[in-house]
């Protein structure tokens, strides 16, 4: 089924009203939508809360000296007297011609890059959250609004809360403005879009598994499409299970909740070869026959986070309208345990025409990125494919919640994503998809299996299945998130308990969008 620009759903992808609460869907947006830029000096504006900084060196920013010798030095004293030390997340409160001033810690200056300006922003939300403030001022923190891109990002990410539950009147206060002084760079707005997408995948990872189904990823979709002039594609179970993706087909049996196969295309680059995205959407993982433990079970939610950040750069590009080509492919079911699950032993065959002969039913995202990567490969001549999946608990154990695992066929596309990593403050490392790795997802009976040798580079084994499914000549990178995509250190860019909508920004900066 395919749906252009303003189309209607197709009745099979509206919500059913018994297992959705509308009442409850986005009852407040929780968080800043659009950061503005202002000529105004601090004693112009009439925002409740005016940020500015010092660095570890005790030199204050030009803003803050002006407030300083407005204020008789008291920036100054507060130095001298050693309360204030500029430390990278300090923050002290003063207050000056009835203005309530946030004096920011901004640490090294000669470290000071746009990743340092994303946290500060970051801070001036939380803080105005914390101090229920309806309005923030910063300071353009740059020397010649080099980041402020990055001002944008870090308010409206600070600012973001998950409140669609929370019913109590003292439950959130919600940030209603925030504006950029001296400065009317567009970056800042820019940077807003950018935000506001990574908090569009936050959403999707967090609502739980009986709202973010394959229907809601579906919907989500049909959304973008719209705002974007985007072509959308979406497969059920009977079109997919015909078209031969039997992997996805597999994973799927177990569940009566519908599956789709989601595919968005934004063609606005002329003749160039299409980016192509494939996120993992696996709405909830129970395991399958291979049951999951029950501790922790509930976090299974987040295991379509892939999808959330291949959805969250299409909204991006839907906000931005960059001239480029980019195809965005989700897979999505959930893997439960009903009376057609599949079992190990079982033999799927992917679109592709391999075979999989199945040893364990909880590595099924492998399996729906199968037939998603097989399908890209087919149907496209793209410049190079990138998949995004929440896929191994081995990638935790390895790098924890600080870095991406990543894994690909092309040294010059590796390099990119590397540059942009630094560049988005979104940190991977790379792992060897050596052949010795390749040859132990070979199968005695069947062309490959899902599984490598027990207890040995559970993440390498994963992605080594996952080429299996990209034509050769295809340049492609695996990313997997399982240690990103939630579950890590609070900063004031990431709340605690969230879905992180993580890579969004990483994608974008390597898409030049």
């Amino acid at each position: 089924m395919d749906y252009g620009t303003g189309s209607k759903m197709h009745k099979h992808l509206i919500f059913n009203p018994i297992l959705f609460n509308k009442n409850i869907k986005r009852i407040i947006m929780a968080n800043l939508s659009t950061v503005t830029s202002s000529p105004e000096s601090w004693n112009e504006t009439q925002a409740d809360l005016i940020a500015v900084g010092v660095f570890e060196d005790k030199s204050l920013t030009p803003m803050a000296n002006t407030i300083n010798e407005a204020s008789n030095f008291s920036f100054t004293e507060a130095i001298d007297l050693g309360d204030v030390k500029g430390k990278s997340g300090e923050s002290h409160f003063f207050y000056v011609d009835g203005k309530r001033i946030l004096l920011l810690g901004l640490g090294n200056k000669n470290k000071f890059d746009a990743n340092a300006v994303r946290l500060a922003a970051g801070k001036v939300s939380r803080t105005a959250i914390s101090k229920k403030l309806d309005s923030v001022a910063m300071e353009c923190f740059c020397n010649n609004c080099e980041h402020c891109q990055s001002c944008g990002e870090g308010l409206v990410l600070g600012s973001y809360q998950f409140l669609d539950y929370k019913t109590g009147r003292d439950d959130g206060f919600v940030l209603k403005s925030a504006k950029v002084l001296r400065c009317d760079s567009p970056d800042i707005a820019k940077g807003a879009a950018i935000g506001n997408a990574v908090c569009f995948a936050r959403d999707l990872g967090n609502h739980p598994g009986n709202i973010s189904t394959p229907t809601r990823l579906a919907e989500a979709a049909k959304e973008i499409a719209d705002e974007g002039g985007m072509k959308l594609t979406i497969f059920d179970r009977e079109e997919f299970t015909e078209m031969g993706m039997g992997a996805l087909a597999g994973v799927a049996l177990g569940t009566d909740e519908p599956p789709k196969f989601i595919i968005l295309e934004y063609m606005n680059g002329g003749d160039e070869k299409p980016k192509v995205l494939v996120g993992k959407g696996l709405t909830f993982d129970a395991g399958g026959i291979s049951i999951k433990p029950a501790g922790k079970m509930d976090e299974m939610k987040y295991d379509m986070c892939g999808s959330a950040t291949v959805l969250g750069t299409m909204k991006a590009i839907a906000a931005l309208k960059p001239k480029i080509n980019v195809v965005c492919i989700v897979p999505s079911t959930e893997n439960l345990l009903g009376g057609k699950a599949f079992k190990p032993g079982d033999i799927l065959t992917a679109l592709n025409g391999k075979t999989i002969e199945i040893l364990n039913t909880d590595a099924e995202g492998r399996l729906i990125l199968a037939d998603g990567l097989s399908y890209a490969s087919k149907h496209y001549d793209p410049e190079f494919i990138l998949d995004f999946a929440t896929l191994t608990g081995a990638v935790l154990v390895t790098l924890g919640h600080v870095a991406a695992g990543v894994m690909g066929t092309d040294e010059s596309l590796m390099e990119k994503v590397k540059i942009s990593s630094k560049n988005s403050g979104e940190k991977v490392w790379e792992l060897p998809l050596w052949p010795e790795f390749c040859k132990q997802i070979k199968s005695d009976i069947a062309d490959v299996k899902n599984m490598g040798t027990p207890g040995q580079a559970g993440s390498i084994a994963a992605a080594a299945f996952l080429k299996e499914f990209v034509k050769k000549d295809i340049p492609w990178i695996h990313f997997d998130i399982a240690g990103t995509a939630w579950g890590g250190k609070t900063t004031s860019l990431d709340p605690k308990g969230s879905a992180t909508g993580w890579g969004i920004r990483l994608v974008l900066d390597m898409f030049d969008v």
